[in-house]
Order: C-alpha cells, then structure tokens, then sequence
C-alpha cells in the first residue's frame, strides 16, 4: 500500500478477464473467509479476495479507519490492473463496498451486499433476538469470557463460538459453523474492531443514504438470511430507500451460503451475469 502496509490478496479464475469480482469479508478485525462463496462464481469472472490490513496475513498496528480500508481497495484495484470491478460484500464488507462506491463509483460496475448494511436502530432487536436464541447460562458464560483480559486460545475458540452460533437458523449445526469460524478466522483483531466501530458510529451510513442511492450502479441488490438475528425488516428498509431489489433466502442466518447453498449459488450466478452483461440465467 501507500504507506507501506502489505496486504496478502488471491485470485481464483481467469484473472485476464474483466471486470473482476472483489469479494469483502466481514468483521471488522476477521481475516477472509470467503472462498467457499468465490468457489461459486469463478468461472463467470476472475474474483479477489483479501485479508483487510490488520487480519489475516496482512499486517498493521493501526489506527485504523474507514477512509483508509477505502483508499486500499482503490489501491488494489489499481494493482489488478482493474479499472473497474464488481463488488460483493458480507456483513462489514457491505459497509465497506457501500463507502467505496460513495468516493468511488465510477470503479464500481454492480454490487451484491449481503447481510448487511444495517441502518436504523437494528441492534435493539438483534439483541433480542439473540437473548432469545441463547441459554440464560450461555449467556452468563458469555459474559464472563468478554471480561477476561487475556484469554487462553481454548477460552477465545469458546468466546467466538459463543457470539456466533446464533447467526444461523438451525442451532445445532449453527454450533458447529461457529466453532469451525471459531479456529479457522483467526486471530480477531479486537483493536482493529473497536477502531472501526467507532468511527461507523462518528460517521453512520445513516446519513449518506441519499448520496448513496444517486451514485449507485444499475446492478445493486441486496440478499439476506430471514433468520438472521439481526433483523431483515432493516435490510427491507434500507432495499426501499436505496431503490434495489432485497432477495431474502427462507431457513438461513447470517451466513446463508451454509444454510441454503444451492438458493445462494444460483442467485450469485445470476447476478454476476447480470453485471457482466449477461443472460440473466444459469446454467
């Protein structure tokens, strides 16, 4: 990057083909951990993935803020040999697709946000949702592990798998979904998430919604879980005020490419044609 930072990035596909497919994790502060999804679409386009700096194999002590994650997609980008790209976000990554497209969407050719982004007041209704998904002892060991300063790699797999299980429709293979996150997306940039928090509040998407809608490529969509916690009546919200379509994927959570990958892989499929300017069906 710019100023020095190295980000470890990979491609999948024909990467002589453009525009490319970026995919954005979610987090903030997890390292990439969308190959299953990039595996769905690589033989429409050449797709990139990343470990946003901080995570992963990309280093960075920070501080860290959204202007910055901005500026090195736009950097990427540049280093693809990319003029343009079609951008699918998760969770975060949809904040961070819609921030790019606000400064940038001349580079911007369609966009799939999925699972996100969330406006409004969203969180009181996650929150209890997930109360009412978890054990009252769940809860309370939760809890305590949030309060440990320096927890064990066994007390952080049990922390993460914890705050995560809930995100899907099904609870027992939520659990096991959870647990594989839990030492696979790792380590968790605490600092990194606290930093980007922050400023997501300071400077909420809230408030550039209208700029948002006008610099929008024809190809925007939403998809999202209807068993996410975090409320589809957001997303439904957002779809109005943006002027796009909303998918919502029956029996699936916050990760619905686990729960429903045969719905998920042909929407994708569809959509990636669609922004390439092609058929609007799959084979």
């Amino acid at each position: 990057m710019s100023d020095g930072a190295q980000v470890r990035w990979t491609a999948l596909g024909d990467t002589a083909r453009r525009p490319p497919v970026v995919m954005l994790h979610g987090g903030p502060g997890l390292p990439d951990y969308l190959d299953e999804v990039a595996s769905l679409i690589a033989d429409l386009a050449p797709v990139y993935r990343y470990d946003q700096r901080g995570t992963g194999r990309s280093g960075w002590q920070g501080p860290h803020t959204l202007a910055r994650h901005v500026d090195d997609l736009a950097e990427l980008l540049d280093a693809w040999g990319a003029p343009e790209a079609v951008l699918i976000g998760h969770s975060y990554g949809t904040d961070l697709a819609s921030r790019f497209c606000l400064k940038h969407s001349d580079r911007v050719t369609g966009m799939l946000l999925m699972c996100g982004p969330f406006v409004g007041d969203w969180r009181t209704g996650e929150r209890a949702e997930r109360r009412r998904r978890m054990s009252e002892a769940q809860r309370e060991r939760l809890r305590a592990l949030e309060e440990v300063p320096r927890r064990t790699e066994e007390q952080e797999v049990e922390l993460l798998t914890l705050a995560w299980f809930a995100d899907h429709a099904d609870p027992e293979r939520g659990w096991h979904w959870a647990a594989r996150g839990a030492r696979r997306r790792r380590p968790v940039n605490w600092t990194m998430n606290r930093e980007l928090g922050e400023a997501g509040r300071a400077d909420p998407l809230d408030d550039h919604l209208a700029e948002l809608r006008a610099c929008l490529p024809a190809r925007t969509e939403l998809l999202g879980g209807c068993q996410d916690p975090r409320p589809i009546s957001s997303l439904a919200s957002l779809a109005q005020r943006l002027a796009v379509p909303l998918t919502r994927v029956e029996g699936a959570g916050h990760e619905p490419w686990l729960e429903r990958p045969d719905a998920v892989r042909a929407h994708l499929r569809r959509f990636v044609r669609g922004a390439l300017g092609g058929a609007d069906f799959d084979r």
